[in-house]
């Protein structure tokens, strides 16, 4: 086991290679449906994504757009000049016996991202981005002696996001991955599917005593959840300084991830270098964007998660609850959270309200899958208000306000007036100081020695007597009448 003390005497340096699947129709070089998440094994190819003898890539004009929004999603500008080029390689899921990929000229190069750690921020450079077409699949069946080849994948359009090595910490390991899919999401470039694919993390981890000289790296490949980055970051760390300790060294190779051990496994070793024998597509012209075509793409991009955050955090909204609706936003197609909230900017309270239950009630309702299948944009606004009305006119509690929506979001039910539903479901507070006074009454005869704590002054009792009250009544009481009541009648 490697103390705190041992880890501590080391430099931790992070690097991660992301693989997003862009969001066309098409893949990047043939006219084959881009979407294999539920077809047969190799149905969805074509003779250029099996590497035909004259078979001609034609360029899927669509992911040069989506490369270009990428950009601006990254903190930069695209560039004007990319192209592609030929990498050479062997390997069963790849027929062409090459990868098409951007590597001399890609479409992206210093990007940023600033990520939010312990509260604190971190800038986290791209050091570039590239448009490339998937290789397809390898299928091992277990306890078989051969492997199957499914190349529906092959050809699929991508974009591979390469950082800087800026991160130290598993913690600032995740967190990039989780900004990186927010804003692929929120810029349409993908769908960002993680259980289908759709991204990707290639995490690279070195360790080293000495701040100018970086240590041997590993390569964990194709982690598909934020969980797996961090965790497969802390059991690297862990292991390679545990084998530096005992004098070994380490190998730089690629590793696998077994997520029910909650380790890494050496899949292949890897050498500094490749002799990929890079060269031009002789195939594919250059990619040459004009500035009226920048312009025009970046006047239609949307806010960023980084825009929100910003106006969120103006508005009151703590650094959770903008975490939660933004990762909720990207969650479903049809609501939009932070336009909502964003569009009653002028009124703070009920802004303050919105939130609440929308990240406290309605987020995890759907989540669970509990939520009626379409509920109307503008009745949910005018449900919140009319919600917040009856809050503010003391004739319904926080818990019940609560209760009500549920009920609401559930049934699908969409009531013209709010109260007299609410009425109807048993939840409108009862203020009828005779009503509230018999309840504290018997509240105060079954809990005498609270009673007696509150009449030595010992006011936390007061609480505890008001729960009872509210609980007798099924949280129908007026709390404040039921304190006021509690106090006159204890003569205080």
């Amino acid at each position: 086991m490697i103390t705190a003390e041992v880890k501590n005497q080391y430099i931790v340096t992070i690097g991660i290679e992301c693989h997003v699947q862009l969001k066309t129709k098409t893949k990047l070089f043939s006219a084959v449906d881009n979407d294999a998440r539920e077809a047969p094994a190799n149905t969805l190819i074509s003779h250029i994504d099996l590497g035909m003898p004259g078979a001609l890539p034609v360029l899927n004009k669509k992911a040069v757009e989506l490369g270009v929004r990428a950009a601006f999603a990254l903190g930069t500008e695209p560039q004007a000049f990319s192209k592609f080029d030929r990498k050479h390689y062997f390997y069963p899921d790849l027929p062409m016996g090459y990868q098409i990929t951007q590597f001399y000229n890609p479409i992206i190069r210093d990007g940023y991202v600033v990520i939010s750690v312990n509260g604190e921020e971190k800038r986290i450079g791209i050091h570039e981005a590239h448009l490339e077409a998937d290789a397809g699949k390898s299928i091992h069946p277990v306890g078989k002696d051969y492997s199957l080849v499914d190349l529906n994948r092959a050809g699929t359009p991508l974009l591979e996001i390469v950082s800087s090595p800026d991160m130290h910490t598993a913690e600032e390991a995740k967190t990039y991955a989780k900004e990186l899919y927010l804003r692929m999401k929120f810029a349409g470039v993908s769908d960002a599917n993680l259980y289908y694919g759709n991204m990707r993390f290639d995490v690279n981890v070195s360790v080293s005593k000495d701040p100018e000289v970086l240590g041997t790296r590993t390569e964990t490949k194709n982690l598909n959840s934020f969980r797996s980055v961090e965790k497969s970051v802390e059991y690297e760390v862990d292991r390679q300084i545990e084998l530096l300790e005992q004098g070994k060294q380490i190998v730089q190779e690629t590793r696998g991830w077994d997520d029910a051990k909650q380790k890494t496994f050496t899949q292949r070793s890897k050498e500094e270098a490749h002799d990929y024998r890079y060269m031009p597509d002789p195939d594919l012209p250059p990619i040459i964007l004009t500035e009226d075509i920048i312009k025009s793409i970046r006047e239609s991009m949307p806010l960023m998660p980084h825009d929100w955050r910003a106006r969120l955090t103006q508005l009151g909204i703590d650094e959770k609850q903008i975490e939660t609706l933004l990762e909720a936003e990207v969650e479903s197609d049809d609501v939009e959270y932070l336009r909502l909230i964003d569009s009653q900017i002028d009124d703070p309270n009920f802004t303050k309200f919105l939130t609440n239950m929308i990240v406290n009630t309605e987020v995890p309702l759907r989540r669970e899958g509990n939520v009626a299948e379409k509920i109307d944009a503008d009745f949910r606004l005018r449900m919140f208000k009319q919600t917040h009305g009856l809050i503010l006119a003391n004739k319904l509690s926080s818990t019940n306000a609560k209760a009500l929506i549920t009920v609401v979001l559930t049934s699908g039910a969409t009531p013209e007036n709010i109260e007299k539903y609410a009425e109807e479901q048993g939840l409108i507070q009862v203020s009828n100081e005779g009503e509230i006074a018999a309840i504290v009454e018997k509240v105060l005869s079954d809990n005498a020695k609270a009673a007696e704590d509150v009449r030595n002054g010992e006011m936390k009792a007061i609480g505890f007597l008001v729960g009872q009250v509210m609980k007798n009544s099924q949280g129908r009481a007026n709390p404040q009448m039921a304190q006021d009541l509690i106090k006159k009648q204890l003569g205080i």
